[in-house]
């Protein structure tokens, strides 16, 4: 099983590589995210930033642009990321006790008109099944820079900024009574979920963007007995797992990203009953 993954590396190693930096980077963006509450807004900003790409593609179609070309391919990118931070921001905004009917609202209205949009373009609505599902054999060396990049300049920020970051997230009335700029604070943090959701959403497909968001931060809450550890156990189960699945998927010819999100889902069920035994 190994040697066959091995002989796949010259081959597939940007999306291997892709894969692993995109999972490390949600891993540690979900911590801020689950820890408030807030699971849903990552599966609502990547429908988001889907119903940005659909009506990119139509406008790409009404002006005689392809899909495949490189130029179409940025700026569908460029769009997905602006409608997946006008999401988050958005939801990110709603008040005290509208944040969950907001988010479900995003979701619901940004999934059901990213269809009705390309409803009658075959090419278009193949596209959208192709962002739904996993996508990431794709990735480019370009990807691996980007998003290597990004993962690097968010545990440079966890590392600056930790207990502030933990802070916001468990207990933002405390946060804003020590002096901490909570709308600034809760503003830049969406608008850092819709950048890094909208980007892993047009390389990875939204199951394993959501999956990596939020899966391996529930593992490591069982599993943790203090909040800071956090952010060192969840991406680590994060490229555990996306380690495991993408030898795995190599082995037996599956998806990728539906592999590492079950081995995930897998992970967790067993953090559970480790939390239950220790109890």
């Amino acid at each position: 099983m190994i040697a066959e993954f091995a002989a796949s590396w010259p081959l597939f190693h940007n999306a291997y590589l892709s894969g692993w930096l995109i999972g490390v980077l949600l891993a540690l963006t979900g911590v801020g995210v689950v820890a408030r509450n807030q699971i849903f807004i990552g599966a609502a900003v990547a429908q988001a930033s889907t119903l940005g790409i659909a009506l990119g593609m139509w406008v790409g179609a009404a002006l005689g642009e392809p899909f495949s070309t490189e130029h179409a391919h940025g700026a569908l990118s460029f769009v997905g990321v602006l409608f997946a931070v006008a999401a988050a921001l958005l939801t990110a905004g709603a008040r005290e006790g509208a944040h969950e009917a907001t988010t479900g609202w995003v979701f619901l209205a940004c999934a059901s008109l990213a269809i009705l949009v390309l409803a009658h373009s075959p090419h278009g609505l193949e596209e959208i099944n192709h962002l739904v599902s996993s996508s990431i054999i794709g990735a480019t060396r370009a990807d691996v820079w980007l998003f290597g990049g990004l993962a690097a300049l968010a545990a440079a920020a966890v590392l600056a900024a930790r207990e502030r970051i933990i802070l916001f997230a468990v207990d933002p009335a405390m946060a804003a009574a020590v002096g901490m700029r909570t709308v600034r604070w809760r503003a830049g943090l969406a608008a850092w979920l819709g950048l890094v959701v909208g980007l892993s959403m047009r390389a990875t497909g939204l199951l394993y963007t959501f999956g990596c968001l939020v899966l391996p931060v529930l593992v490591a809450i069982a599993l943790c007995r203090e909040t800071r550890a956090l952010f060192l156990v969840a991406p680590a189960v994060a490229l555990a797992t996306g380690i495991a699945g993408f030898v795995l998927a190599n082995h037996f010819d599956d998806p990728p990203g539906q592999m590492t999100v079950a081995l995930q889902s897998v992970a967790l069920a067993a953090a559970w009953v480790v939390r239950l035994r220790r109890r």
